[in-house]
């Protein structure tokens, strides 16, 4: 049984990689919501840049909750981190599945320094075009992230220096993930 589970969440760009790499370095079981999207697209013959567009349709046909069921199968260990936890639907299941083990992290980052990112980066689903950039910041929005980023039990601001951000990131799980943190 897990002792801690964090949820990340945050704006497409906002750094949540950096988060999960620094859990990473700290043995973390780590599992990508993202991930588990993209596997059923393939497996549904879907394309890279159709991706949103098919989380979406999923959400739609089965409930907010459905990327949170296929990804609990998933999840092993003592400390777990989720990436990509996008709307209350959702943590509203791993909190069902989990109680109060359960902890969000928001990082968030300003519309601009994200954009940025993103075009420097430009992973198969980023689009260097800023209407782009706004219409996958509407969609997600329009699920529900900004509820869940609202709500975090602690948020990240991702702004400086990638070495600022992952110190700050290390005590945060540090604080979660501590051997005298035990479940109530």
């Amino acid at each position: 049984m897990p002792r801690c589970i964090v949820l990340v969440t945050g704006m497409p760009g906002s750094g949540k990689s950096e988060l999960v790499f620094v859990a990473r370095d700290m043995d973390v079981s780590i599992l990508s919501m993202g991930d588990v999207v993209r596997e059923h697209a393939v497996a549904n013959g879907i394309a890279i840049d159709k991706i949103g567009e098919f989380a979406d349709s999923e959400r739609k046909k089965f409930g907010y909750q459905i990327w949170a069921e296929r990804t609990l199968p998933r999840v092993k260990g003592e400390r777990v981190l989720i990436d990509g936890t996008r709307g209350f639907g959702e943590v509203d299941r791993f909190r069902t599945e989990y109680g109060d083990i359960l902890k969000i992290m928001a990082v968030h980052s300003s519309p601009a320094t994200r954009f940025a990112r993103i075009k420097d980066r430009m992973r198969m689903d980023d689009s260097s075009l800023w209407e782009r950039f706004r219409e996958r910041d509407l969609r997600e929005l329009g699920w529900g992230i900004s509820h869940v980023i609202a709500l975090a039990d602690v948020m990240l601001v991702n702004e400086g220096p990638v070495e600022d951000f992952r110190s700050e990131a290390k005590n945060a799980l540090l604080q979660c993930f501590s051997p005298e943190r035990s479940p109530p």
